[in-house]
């Protein structure tokens, strides 16, 4: 019972058709988060969507399903309107990005990612002045994968004028990703560093936590 949030989040991803996109039984796909139960039922199981927190997430990782390949399914409440990519991406689409070099992604299939903010703090602010204050907080941006998981498992947490920017993931240029909302659906677009927007915050984590990667170990206080 303690790691009901977990179990909501699988089932989530289940309906949102992620086991089929990874070419997965849906027994196995579940079987990805088995190792990751033992640490969700540590952590606390109530999220407050409404002020942009999650206690965890379940992730899937992109080494499992590219991410352009979920886009499509992003759904917000109570809407069928698909997920939209935006075509300023480019040709390549998502393929050119991958996760900043101080970004630690767990080598999972399925990892959690903890204490999540919606980050709507840094709403008016640039990403790139929003970073270094994130980095100052012991926490680290969300990547593409971890804003689609979100998506996947808690779509609420996208709201209208509460978006969020993806600053864990670049491409190696000016682009940050960013989720909002376009024409009643969730898009998946980008946005300049440099840029601050009234309506856009930097999401950001206090850690991951993959199957075979423990926690870094905290300071003791004297």
């Amino acid at each position: 019972m303690a790691a009901l949030l977990l179990d909501r989040q699988i089932d989530a991803q289940v309906e949102a058709g992620l086991a089929d996109l990874a070419g997965l039984h849906e027994e196995d796909f579940r079987g990805l988060f088995a190792p990751l139960r033992d640490a969700a039922s540590e952590l606390p199981q109530a999220a407050d969507v409404r002020a942009g927190f999650l206690p965890y997430v379940a992730v899937v990782s992109d080494s499992l399903i590219a991410s352009e390949l979920r886009v499509p399914g992003m759904r917000l409440p109570g809407s069928a309107k698909e997920g939209i990519l935006d075509r300023n991406h480019g040709n390549d689409g998502l393929a050119p990005y991958r996760a900043r070099e101080d970004v630690a992604v767990p080598a999972a299939d399925a990892y959690l990612l903890v204490a999540v903010e919606r980050g709507d703090k840094f709403r008016d602010v640039a990403p790139r002045d929003a970073l270094p204050v994130i980095a100052g907080r012991d926490r680290t941006p969300l990547t593409i994968a971890e804003g689609l998981s979100i998506m996947a498992t808690h779509p609420e947490f996208l709201v209208k004028n509460h978006c969020f920017m993806l600053a864990g993931s670049t491409r190696g240029d000016k682009r940050v990703p960013a989720l909002w909302i376009s024409a009643g659906a969730p898009k998946l677009g980008w946005c300049f560093q440099g840029v601050p927007h009234s309506w856009l915050g930097v999401a950001s984590a206090r850690e991951r936590r993959g199957a075979l990667l423990d926690p870094a170990p905290r300071a003791t206080p004297a």
